[in-house]
């Protein structure tokens, strides 16, 4: 008879010794020491990427929106303003009262260098307003015409109206009651069409919102509000620090640029280049400016770690034709400079043989 076989005794069950398990802990607090850090710079970088992109994105758009509404400029419809000849002085850009914007009508820009008129606050220290007129492209009523409320403008082509070459109320008709909107078109029956008049003035304001500290990009619009016309503020690009312009002008008549920034006598400022004043040839350099540079700087709207702003920007030039540069910083906002040069074919076509 054989033996009966032992059976093999069951092992003993052992855990991790204290040296493994530290061993373990170490190696798996690294790795996610590392993926911590993988994740937080990675964190970093796509939100550096949206701040560079919204910074990007608004600077574009600030420029895109001054450059669409300058192109416009002097834009009347069927009206040609050459007639009015230039006003005897400057306009009151702020002015709401219906006399007053027919006066300012021939000026389809005016700007302020380094200062502001007194219907806009909050407006950076140093930096341009530019003002715009025209009306709007499309006619009262149509489909894609939708707008707030605003002064209409009316233009005659009845032949017996435009006779009347002594009376300008005869030749157009601004008003905010269309029952005085009462020129007519060619069979000088049938009512003209009406479009919105338009005054936007563009400026750098020092926040979006009361105190939040972003520089943002504003235009005031005359709007029709409760009965009354006044400036409403409308921000358009938040980040937008600095707006310097710059003035092509037309000197004798022939619908090309004479007057540049670049020459010694130059158009930084219309209402005093080559020796003006505002009483004297200030509203007629403004009344021919034919084109306008804009120089816009764009900062982020938050503050990078860890990054130092030390770079200078140049901005066009000056009143005495010397570069405008604006000086570093030295904060933790990076910063971007959009330029554009704006013809106005408007102004420029009615110069034109």
């Amino acid at each position: 008879m054989k033996p009966t076989p032992k059976l093999p005794l069951p092992r003993r069950a052992r855990g991790f010794t204290m040296a493994e398990l530290m061993v373990a802990v170490a190696i798996g607090l690294l790795i996610l020491a590392g993926m911590t850090s993988l994740f937080v710079r990675n964190s970093r970088a796509q939100a550096e990427i949206e701040k560079a992109n919204r910074q990007i994105e608004n600077g574009r758009y600030g420029i895109d929106v001054i450059t669409a509404d300058l192109r416009n400029a002097g834009f009347y419809g069927e009206f040609d303003p050459t007639p009015l000849g230039e006003p005897t002085a400057l306009a009151d850009p702020c002015a709401t009262a219906l006399a007053a914007i027919k006066v300012a009508l021939p000026l389809h820009v005016q700007g302020y260098d380094g200062s502001a008129p007194g219907c806009i606050s909050d407006v950076r220290s140093g930096t341009d307003v530019l003002v715009v007129r025209h009306t709007r492209a499309c006619t009262t009523g149509s489909a894609d015409c939708d707008d707030v409320d605003g002064p209409l403008f009316q233009a005659s082509l009845c032949s017996t109206e435009l006779a009347m070459t002594t009376i300008p109320e005869n030749w157009f008709q601004l008003d905010t009651d269309v029952s005085k909107l009462t020129r007519t078109a060619r069979d000088c029956t049938t009512a003209a069409v009406t479009r919105r008049f338009l005054t936007h003035i563009y400026y750098v304001a020092n926040n979006d919102k009361p105190n939040d500290h972003i520089p943002t990009l504003k235009r005031a619009e005359l709007q029709l509000v409760d009965g009354g016309l006044q400036f409403v503020p409308v921000s358009l690009a938040e980040g937008i620090e600095n707006l310097q312009l710059e003035y092509g002008i037309d000197t004798n008549g022939d619908g090309k640029v004479d007057m540049v920034s670049a020459d010694p006598t130059n158009a930084v400022d219309p209402t005093v280049a080559a020796g003006c004043s505002a009483g004297s040839c200030g509203p007629r350099n403004w009344h021919n400016v034919l084109t306008v540079r804009l120089s816009l700087v764009a900062r982020n709207t938050e503050a990078t770690l860890g990054y130092t702003d030390t770079r200078q920007y140049k901005l066009g030039h000056k009143a005495d034709g010397s570069e405008y540069v604006q000086a570093a910083a030295n904060d933790s906002f990076k910063r971007h400079v959009f330029q554009s040069l704006v013809p106005m074919p408007n102004p420029i076509g009615r110069k034109q043989p």
